[in-house]
């Protein structure tokens, strides 16, 4: 058996194998270094840095291992990080030939993966009791995008349990259609005349009780898996302090406006009576959602900032927990422009080594990233998500919003211990934004959304929206833009709980003043030769076939 693993990258870093052990082909097994130039011609790498460990096959899987340097001296290499990597699989029965590899037809696939996020420990016991939160059938409307939100009531009451384990149930045939579940806790206040029926989020006729929950207690995004909290770590539920009513909003990307879809998909907590240490919380930062963020067309690159900023930090951090929270995971959150998503810390103003950061940004990969080490966040701390966008497909604005053709720009952070601090984000002055394309004056009272320009004649009396559409971009106007924009005052958001708020909100604040763009750390380059090589990979791989199959193709060689 012949199988193909490349790496995808411009040009495909990948690993052959043939010969495997356990088929009735003599001769032993072997494990060869491939790439793949411009034109998708596989070559042989002159430098062999894939070394398979481990093969092994019966009548319905083929197992194999093998390892390489994270970062070799080798060109044809790419450099395995703790972004998201995009594996690409193929494989055919017959071993490569002189003439050289067959072609594999329908036996490929590809899957994002972070083959750095630190393993979880999965310590559960299977008997573990669980409660559901699934909506009931809701028809999903033919439209581009829908938020659908649905109250529930936590089932565990009257005493102190902890969440140790989340895991999404995605309908089958809807992993597509279902881009995110947000799970939010609500006012204590409510009553069960909430329970009745769900609605569409954001919507005018939505229940006031919606308006209650604003405080995120879990994130999943599509492509995701379950998440297991910490052994030293759970989601508290069952006391008063704790969420009693919770909305889970599911966003529904359907872009082909398929009709008749109705989907049961939502999430299953498990929890245990035996409690952990701590309690987890959940931080959103980044950038505010909404159209004061925006991308010009055209744009190979486009960077924009979320601001958790120093003085959100310092009045929340210093009430609450003057010794610091410790974050242990990250959820890094942008839409279809999103290219790149890095979570810069700032200490006493000195810039520490990123929090998370994903430079090969998955729309369709998104999960919280277990940290290797936890991280510390002090009061005065600054947090900076930097999100990377490509418009060069786009002849409009994007802005920011809930679409998926819409962008954002977030983090979602789990720390422990829990404080009041719910959300930590930022809004760029639109007014400067405005200024650099020439607008001078607007009708004030503001009266309508987005509101009308008033001079000059050009844009007089079209909306904000619609007159920088009108704005001739090009990339040289768009860098301009882009530079203006990172250094613009930010509207402070801090909330707290309950809709509360910290005293900052509302704010205006400068941004700090930070080294752009981000320098990353050196690289460190290896090759098989070294002997004395720390940084290690080593990737399992497992082709199934099903027995049926067998027959038809005849023994794998």
């Amino acid at each position: 058996m012949a199988v193909e693993l490349p790496v995808s990258g411009e040009e495909v870093d990948a690993a052959s194998v043939t010969g495997v052990p356990g088929t009735s082909r003599p001769g032993g097994h072997r494990g060869r270094d491939y790439f793949t130039d411009e034109n998708r011609v596989l070559k042989k790498d002159p430098q062999q840095d894939y070394h398979l460990e481990y093969a092994m096959e019966n009548s319905t899987h083929t197992v194999l291992a093998f390892s390489r340097e994270l970062h070799t001296c080798d060109t044809n290499d790419k450099s395995i990080t703790e972004s998201t990597v995009r594996v690409i699989w193929a494989y055919h029965h017959k071993d490569m030939g002189e003439a050289g590899q067959n072609y594999h037809g329908a036996n490929r696939g590809t899957k994002s993966l972070r083959l750095l996020n630190p393993e979880k420990e999965e310590v559960l016991s299977a008997s573990l009791p669980y409660f559901d939160l699934t909506n009931k059938d809701v028809p999903v409307p033919d439209k581009d995008t829908t938020y659908w939100c649905q109250m529930f009531k936590i089932p565990v009451q009257h005493e102190k349990h902890h969440v140790t384990k989340v895991e999404p149930l995605i309908q089958k045939g809807h992993e597509n259609l279902v881009h995110h579940i947000l799970l939010y806790q609500c006012s204590s206040n409510l009553n069960d005349s909430v329970l009745d029926y769900g609605h569409e989020c954001y919507h005018p006729n939505m229940p006031d009780s919606f308006l209650t929950c604003e405080t995120v207690i879990f994130a999943w995004a599509i492509g995701g898996e379950g998440f297991t909290y910490p052994p030293h770590v759970g989601l508290s539920i069952g006391t008063a302090a704790d969420p009693q009513f919770v909305l889970m909003e599911v966003h529904y990307d359907n872009p082909s406006y398929t009709e008749g879809l109705i989907d049961n998909s939502g999430l299953r907590l498990i929890y245990t009576p035996v409690l952990r240490k701590y309690d987890a919380g959940v931080i959103e930062a980044g950038l505010w959602v909404s159209l004061f963020h925006n991308i010009p067309p055209g744009m190979p690159e486009f960077v924009s900032e979320g601001h958790c900023t120093l003085e959100c930090l310092e009045e929340a951090l210093g009430a609450e927990r003057p010794a610091g929270i410790h974050v242990f995971a990250v959820l890094l959150h942008a839409h279809l422009a999103g290219r790149a998503i890095r979570m810069r810390h700032f200490h006493n103003g000195e810039e520490q080594k990123l929090l998370a950061y994903d430079d090969e940004f998955d729309f369709n990969f998104q999960e919280f990233q277990y940290l290797k080490e936890e991280r510390t966040i002090l009061p005065g701390d600054n947090l900076i998500t930097e999100c990377h966008y490509s418009t060069v497909d786009r002849v409009r604005m994007t802005w920011g919003g809930l679409s998926t053709r819409n962008e954002m720009c977030l983090s979602y952070l789990l720390y422990y211990p829990r404080i009041n601090l719910t959300r930590c984000a930022s809004i760029p002055d639109i007014m400067e934004q405005l200024q650099f394309i020439g607008v001078k004056e607007i009708y004030r009272p503001v009266r309508t959304w987005p509101f009308i320009i008033k001079s000059p004649k050009q844009y007089k009396n079209l909306s904000f929206m619609d007159a920088m559409n009108k704005f001739k971009w090009s990339i040289s106007e768009g860098l301009s833009y882009n530079e203006l924009v990172l250094k613009l005052p930010v509207n402070v958001r801090c909330s707290k709980t309950d809709n509360a708020e910290w005293s900052i909100q509302g704010m205006t604040a400068l941004p700090p003043e930070i080294e752009r763009p981000y320098k990353t750390e050196p690289v460190i380059c290896s090759s098989s030769s070294c002997l004395c090589c720390s940084l290690f990979f080593t990737l399992l791989f497992v082709v199934h076939v099903a027995a049926n199959t067998l027959g038809n193709i005849g023994p794998f060689v």
